[in-house]
């Protein structure tokens, strides 16, 4: 890209995400109370939510079934209430994508997720164990209060997500 080989920088993010999907899916991470994470819910709008959804129904037939997956991707509040019904916040992770981190409607659906989450685990510190991002803006992501070790970057030039 520009002349600059970003290979290497391709693949420490993969390794990271990778490192990070095995760790949740073999129970080594924990949310905020030491509960094994459950269910995964995608937070994010066109590309931040079709790509991750499509990847989803795809790969459904041959991944194992240890987790849930769900999605929000309408502001609509019934859409996070329908997404959520039926989980346990101290059992539920969160995944903020949003190129971005400033979309509007990725947002408003990620601060429903955080007041919920918070308010049955009783601390912000559960925002740590329970919400990641995938996002270029470090800034935003840390001001919302996910950890910069829990954010997955990316660079301009990729499109979707």
């Amino acid at each position: 890209v520009d002349g600059r080989d970003v290979t290497l920088d391709v693949h420490d993010v993969l390794d990271r995400f990778t490192a990070f999907a095995e760790a949740v899916r073999d129970g080594k991470w924990l949310g905020h109370s030491g509960r094994r994470i459950r269910s995964v819910v995608n937070i994010g709008i066109g590309g931040s939510d079709l790509g991750p959804r499509m990847v989803a129904h795809a790969l459904r037939a041959t991944a194992p079934r240890a987790l849930d997956v769900g999605f929000v991707a309408n502001v609509d509040p019934s859409d996070f209430a329908e997404a959520t019904r039926d989980l346990d916040p101290a059992e539920t992770l969160f995944i903020v994508c949003s190129k971005t981190f400033t979309t509007l409607e990725t947002l408003a659906n990620a601060r429903a997720a955080r007041r919920w989450c918070v308010s049955a685990l009783g601390s912000d510190a559960a925002v740590a164990r329970h919400f990641v991002a995938v996002s270029t803006n470090a800034g935003a992501v840390a001001e919302f209060g996910i950890a910069p070790e829990n954010m997955f970057g990316f660079w301009d030039w990729v499109g979707g997500r």
